[in-house]
């Protein structure tokens, strides 16, 4: 097989007990040498399902999966605190000599729907003065991370029967669900902690399309799912092939006439570029007042002749 084919995405159903490095590191040998792999957005060791490798020049789109929003099913358990916010730290119960009923459960969920200032968990990725928070938890150092806005679309009580509450979260980039659990114990004056967590869907991405990693094998790399797919959610334009031509070479082109009869955009922005043929040959960038279009990301012409 050509390693030039290899362009495209994968969706593996992340097993427990490992991190989204491990999967790519075990994936990386089920694709011919050469060929690069990276994953879209990190799942906690706990955390099991949806998690999108990008191959090959589809590594230049990660940025474009990571903004999707994502679904989260996770059970909760009230009446305990841990330092990681789930069951990876030390554990400690909180005496609870009533425990919330399911009305004042309601009633606190909906209070973290919306746009809402969330404290990322000390053991996380996050970032203080360059090191990821979870190397400075890991050393014994006091870690303090500032707050930051994310957004939760919806949040769900599937099930509820204490100290165990299932929920089903739907939310933007960035949100934690060991944050939400923690903070919703605090809410609750019960403490809380993640015990299970399960992604189901990454925009257009859910798990009737995954893999499982133990059974990937050499032949997945044959079934990628297109370079679109990257790009599914941010508005699309066809170019002519002239158009095309200008973007290669690193050039603006005036906004495609079939643009005319429809308001204009406002402020600049990015589009998903295809050709007459429907295949992906860019990400371009939108400037209102030159009312131009301009490249940001070119495939290569290797990708477009016939590789994906």
């Amino acid at each position: 097989m050509k390693s030039n084919s290899c362009h495209g995405l994968v969706v593996i159903d992340k097993p427990a007990r490992i991190t989204s490095r491990d999967v790519v590191n075990r994936l990386q040998d089920t694709f011919p040498s050469g060929i690069r792999l990276g994953h879209t957005g990190t799942l906690d060791p706990l955390a099991t399902g949806v998690l999108v490798v990008c191959a090959g020049v589809a590594t230049r789109f990660c940025e474009y999966v990571q903004r999707m929003n994502k679904t989260y099913h996770a059970r909760l358990r009230l009446g305990v605190f841990s330092d990681t916010d789930d069951l990876e730290g030390a554990i400690k119960p909180i005496a609870v000599a009533n425990p919330p009923p399911k009305e004042a459960v309601l009633q606190a969920l909906q209070m973290f729907v919306g746009e809402i200032q969330q404290t990322p968990p000390a053991y996380s990725a996050a970032k203080v003065t360059g090191r990821r928070a979870y190397d400075l938890a890991r050393a014994g150092r006091d870690v303090s991370l500032a707050a930051r806005t994310v957004h939760i679309h919806a949040l769900d009580l599937l099930t509820y029967d204490y100290p165990w509450l299932d929920i089903e979260v739907r939310c933007g980039k960035g949100t934690y669900i060991r944050s939400l659990a923690r903070d919703l114990g605090d809410r609750l004056g019960c403490g809380a902690l993640v015990e299970k967590l399960r992604r189901t869907r990454v925009g257009v991405f859910d798990l009737s399309q995954a893999h499982p990693l133990e059974t990937a094998t050499l032949e997945l790399s044959k079934h990628l799912l297109p370079l679109a797919w990257a790009v599914a959610e941010l508005p699309r334009v066809e170019l002519q092939p002239s158009e095309i031509a200008h973007i290669r070479q690193g050039r603006r082109v005036p906004w495609p006439a079939s643009w005319a009869s429809h308001d204009l955009p406002t402020q600049m922005r990015e589009l998903a570029a295809f050709d007459l043929e429907n295949n992906l040959v860019a990400v371009v960038g939108v400037d209102d007042l030159r009312k131009t279009i301009f490249p940001l990301k070119v495939l290569p012409n290797s990708v477009l002749l016939g590789y994906t």
